[in-house]
């Protein structure tokens, strides 16, 4: 069973993701609004792999992605962002994000990067 933090400062898209994720056959264990809130959780709980907003209150994406890595550098981590924009997309990659999708995303592109950053199940 593979588990999946999703972290979004705006409810409605952590519930569509939650939607989208459990209907693929995954297991949601934590939900966040913030950075700080998601590294706080992943230390506890170690979700398989983390979807993360980029640009969010508090802490952004970009550093909870950098705070993830420092306490798992295998930690499973797909950016989430509404920014089509290639540099935050080669920043995330150089900080070691392993998948990344941009809002506003389909089902099907969801799942495909899980099944792809996951490997099959």
């Amino acid at each position: 069973m593979t588990t999946v933090l999703i972290v979004d400062d705006a409810s409605f898209m952590r519930g569509s993701l939650k939607f989208i994720i459990e209907t693929a056959g995954y297991t949601v264990v934590g939900e966040a609004k913030e950075g700080k809130e998601a590294v706080e959780i992943y230390k506890k709980i170690k979700p398989d792999v983390v979807t993360l907003d980029i640009l969010m209150d508090g802490m952004d994406g970009m550093t909870a992605l950098a705070n993830i890595k420092k306490l798992n550098p295998a930690a499973k981590v797909i950016m989430i962002t509404a920014l089509g924009q290639e540099e935050k997309q080669n920043e995330a990659r150089a900080l070691g994000a392993n998948g990344y999708i941009r809002k506003p995303f389909k089902q099907d592109e969801i799942v495909k990067e899980l099944k792809r950053v996951v490997g099959s199940k």
